[in-house]
């Protein structure tokens, strides 16, 4: 890992917090699956649209490994609500659904700051009402058994797509948050400070993000902060994968001991000497590579069971 940061320097990219959302989304989108796996060949890889809650169609793209009546889980890219796409994570989508057995629903929700706080959030949920209830039959898929997942603020997103499904009695069988986002600030997590600047993903990048999706006041509202939430009882067993190298690593653990001592089942996977990202970087680490076993099996057991 260490050696992968220094090749990231010596390319010498501006950070995104130099630059503006249109000009950020551009250098991510060329970079994205640099040092993700080549893209896996499936039998199945459809474009479609679905309606967001304000008739805003939503691109969306499915990933499944056969044409069976598969379950099928909603994944959510990261980017910091701001940048990032089906393209800057199809490699990962591509491999969860092959490694799982399980379709994979990638999402385009709407980003910041054309679209701020809570589009993101609603356009999320407007998507996985759409798969319960009529989406996942229209596309041969099995909506009895649905799953939510994502990475970064991606992971924000299906964490709180997993409280709002338990809220609306939408059953889920898994929460899949990778290196998520579950806190409104850096008081009393250690990690933001600790990993604020050399390990991918620094202080100034993720104020930059928040900045452009939330105002201050806003950074409160569980619906961007899920460890504020009153209450997690009940809601989907998680699998929770992070990177000990993390700014979000600390508040990753936290909301992991908030759903365990409200009764909710969770594996917890810290990947050592990680950084943020890191799961989308299978050509250069094993770890990467370990990372998405343990996500796909986890979503394979959580289909299985009866």
């Amino acid at each position: 890992m260490r050696g992968l940061l220094d090749r990231i320097r010596r390319a010498a990219q501006p950070p995104f917090h130099t630059l503006t959302a249109v000009e950020a989304r551009a250098l991510y989108a060329r970079g994205a699956e640099v040092l993700d796996l080549p893209r896996a060949p499936l039998p199945r890889v459809e474009d479609l649209t679905l309606p967001a809650d304000d008739g805003t169609p939503l691109p969306a793209r499915l990933y499944a490994p056969s044409s069976d009546r598969l379950p099928v889980m909603l994944y959510l890219h990261g980017g910091g609500f701001t940048i990032g796409g089906i393209e800057t994570h199809d490699s990962l989508c591509r491999q969860l659904a092959l490694r799982s057995g399980a379709a994979v629903l990638s999402l385009d929700y709407r980003l910041a700051p054309e679209h701020r706080f809570p589009v993101a959030v609603d356009d999320t949920w407007a998507a996985l009402r759409w798969l319960h209830a009529r989406g996942a039959a229209s596309l041969g898929l099995d909506g009895t058994r649905l799953a939510v997942g994502g990475d970064s603020a991606g992971g924000t997103l299906a964490a709180v797509t997993a409280i709002r499904a338990r809220d609306q009695g939408i059953p889920l069988r898994l929460q899949l948050l990778i290196t998520p986002g579950t806190a409104d600030g850096p008081s009393g997590m250690p990690s933001r400070s600790t990993f604020a600047e050399g390990y991918l993903l620094d202080a100034r990048t993720i104020d930059w993000f928040f900045g452009h999706f939330v105002t201050a006041e806003e950074r409160a509202d569980w619906r961007f902060a899920p460890l504020n939430a009153d209450d997690v009882e009940g809601v989907a067993p998680a699998c929770v994968v992070l990177a000990e190298c993390d700014p979000l690593v600390d508040e990753g653990v936290a909301y992991a001991d908030r759903l365990r001592a409200a009764g909710v089942p969770v594996e917890l996977d810290i990947h050592r000497g990680m950084t943020h990202d890191f799961i989308k970087m299978g050509r250069a680490l094993r770890e990467a590579l370990v990372a998405q076993a343990v996500a796909a099996r986890a979503l394979q057991t959580a289909f299985e069971a009866p």
